[in-house]
């Protein structure tokens, strides 16, 4: 066990407790309120937290060593930061495509309900807000490409 294992453990079963309070609001009231609204604003802050302190616990052995072996901690920091720097990449790329795919969409079946002819448009509208997600997933394999493998 590393020096940081006991907080990831902390953050997640805060982050499952909030969304479990979070689904309970949600689902006793019809129009989610403002409270459950901050709390989705929480869930996704702790959320990132927990990968944040996950990421810092996985690190952590690379950042133990003496110092004699200060490239290979150099090589491991810098490969650590770069597989978190792709996660996000990935992450955030698909939590704006997901919301770019639920404005738009709900645009585009508002115009479908009144003019069925512009489905071709509306079609390719929704689909280059679903691009969002591969571009981040491109940005991300394009960092990985880049990690140093091996320990120095």
């Amino acid at each position: 066990m590393g020096p940081l294992a006991l907080p990831p453990a902390i953050l997640l079963l805060l982050f499952l407790l909030m969304a479990g309070l979070i689904i309970a609001e949600l689902r006793r009231a019809p129009q989610p309120s403002r409270r459950a609204a901050y709390g989705l604003l929480g869930l996704g802050v702790l959320a990132f937290l927990v990968v944040a302190a996950v990421s810092l616990a996985v690190a952590s052995p690379a950042l133990a060593g003496g110092a004699r072996r200060m490239g290979r901690q150099a090589a491991g920091l810098e490969a650590g930061l770069a597989f978190v720097g792709a996660g996000l990449a990935v992450g955030l790329s698909a939590i704006g495509a997901g919301w770019a795919v639920a404005v738009t969409g709900a645009a585009a079946v508002a115009a479908l309900a009144e003019k069925p002819q512009v489905f071709g448009r509306v079609l390719v509208i929704v689909g280059l807000a679903e691009g969002i997600a591969i571009y981040g997933l491109i940005v991300a394999i394009l960092i990985i490409g880049h990690v140093p493998m091996g320990g120095g």
